[in-house]
């Protein structure tokens, strides 16, 4: 009977060891942004983005990694019910094994978001706040649209802020190793002190939520909207913003981020859609 007890106990501690060490497997995550189908021709039409679009699920397909987020302006006329089925057309083609995790943009839910923009794109594309895990990772997925500007839906905007708060406190005591934040707006570009502009969060509350980042060990915020790459650092964080899937506006090609993980080591390098590597570095078994 002894032996048997000890037996089992042995077996639990091993099983939980091999899911342990299954968690913590090195992996690579593509991070895309602004694939904004409508915006290379004013909402005429968006044959290049499809193209674009096309081109990134492809080549996600072929490398195969764990998951794919695209950090918002999914489209770019808000509630456009072509550029809508469009962009939901091509991500269908995405491998059923690799997840993909959709973020609001300011073209998804206005530059100033109501109740009924937000509900508009709740029905189409789902939760504009989540969050999920990935080995040992937690991520979480918000809009900044209402950080960027919260005055005409103000109730939501302190929802999300609330259940934020309580997120940051699950994913720091699951255990996970990297806590890291995708949203559309960048935080800041280059420097956390940088003054306030269309493309990144005013400097009130840019400080507000740096500490909250800092107090539960966020290192990284994935981000677009901007149309070109763009790196910063606040102390540990790093503010990363990543160049379009869509139309570009500076001498960044279309393209998108490569994000590798292993333990407590984030690295990433932005890739023009023509010049992707041949296979990952953590190859998804």
């Amino acid at each position: 009977m002894k032996r048997s007890f000890y037996s089992g106990h042995i077996l639990a501690i091993l099983l939980l060891l091999m899911i342990a060490g299954c968690s913590s497997k090195p992996y690579t995550f593509f991070q895309m942004a602004d694939t904004q189908f409508g915006f290379f021709n004013a909402n005429k039409e968006f044959s290049r983005e499809t193209v674009n679009m096309e081109k990134a699920i492809a080549e996600s397909n072929r490398l195969k990694p764990a998951f794919v987020v695209i950090c918002g302006d999914l489209v770019n006329k808000p509630g456009d019910l072509a550029q809508i089925a469009e962009y939901k057309r091509i991500a269908a083609k995405l491998d059923p094994s690799i997840k993909l995790y959709s973020v609001s943009g300011n073209h998804d839910v206005e530059n100033i978001p109501t109740p009924a923009s937000l509900e508009l794109y709740k029905q189409h594309f789902g939760e504009d706040r989540y969050t999920f895990r990935s080995g040992n990772m937690v991520g979480i997925i918000i809009n900044s649209s209402l950080i960027k500007d919260p005055s005409l839906a103000p109730a939501s905007a302190a929802a999300q802020e609330t259940w934020l708060r309580t997120n940051l406190e699950i994913a720091k005591n699951s255990g996970a190793k990297n806590i890291i934040v995708f949203m559309h707006h960048s935080l800041f570009l280059k420097d956390p002190n940088e003054p306030d502009e269309y493309f990144n969060i005013n400097t009130e509350r840019r400080k507000m939520y740096l500490e909250l980042f800092k107090q539960y060990g966020v290192k990284q915020v994935f981000a677009g909207h901007y149309h070109r790459n763009s790196y910063g650092r606040a102390g540990d964080l790093e503010m990363i913003t990543t160049g379009p899937v869509g139309r570009p506006l500076g001498a960044d090609s279309s393209g998108f981020r490569i994000v590798n993980v292993k333990g407590n080591i984030v690295d990433h390098h932005y890739y023009a859609l023509d010049s992707l590597p041949g296979k990952l570095r953590f190859q998804k078994k």
